[in-house]
């Protein structure tokens, strides 16, 4: 079980690395021709959103990968899955399609999934 935690941690960080690193970089306008949403927030809360997945990213990997601090490996999946109910709620008050739901629902779930196993029986 703990390989499959670091291969979720990894899918999880990897996915949540691009996503937050492209709303860190790219412009609001930019950003606003694939991502929707973005066009009701302000490029703030945009930058502010991206700077978290990306610092949960590397949460979900460098403590549990150098062993220094650990216990901000499950941490950090709390708040990436504390980030995704957002993004459901947006999507929900927004009226978005069913289709716009799926990606922040799983990667949701693999979120509490690796809080679960870090957390409980596969710590470090």
């Amino acid at each position: 079980m703990n390989v499959v935690l670091w291969i979720l941690q990894g899918l999880d960080a990897a996915v949540f690395l691009g996503s937050g690193a492209l709303k860190v970089s790219r412009p609001k306008d930019e950003l606003a021709k694939n991502l929707a949403w973005v066009t009701h927030f302000s490029p703030a809360m945009v930058k502010f959103i991206g700077a978290v997945e990306v610092l949960g990213a590397l949460g979900l990997i460098l403590p549990a990968a150098t062993r220094i601090a650990p216990i901000l490996t499950p941490i950090a999946a709390i708040g990436l899955g504390l980030t995704m109910i957002g993004a459901l709620v947006t999507h929900a008050r927004l009226g978005d399609k069913a289709n716009l739901f799926v990606p922040s629902a799983v990667l949701l779930i693999i979120s509490a999934v690796v809080a679960w196993g870090r957390f409980g029986p596969y710590h470090f």
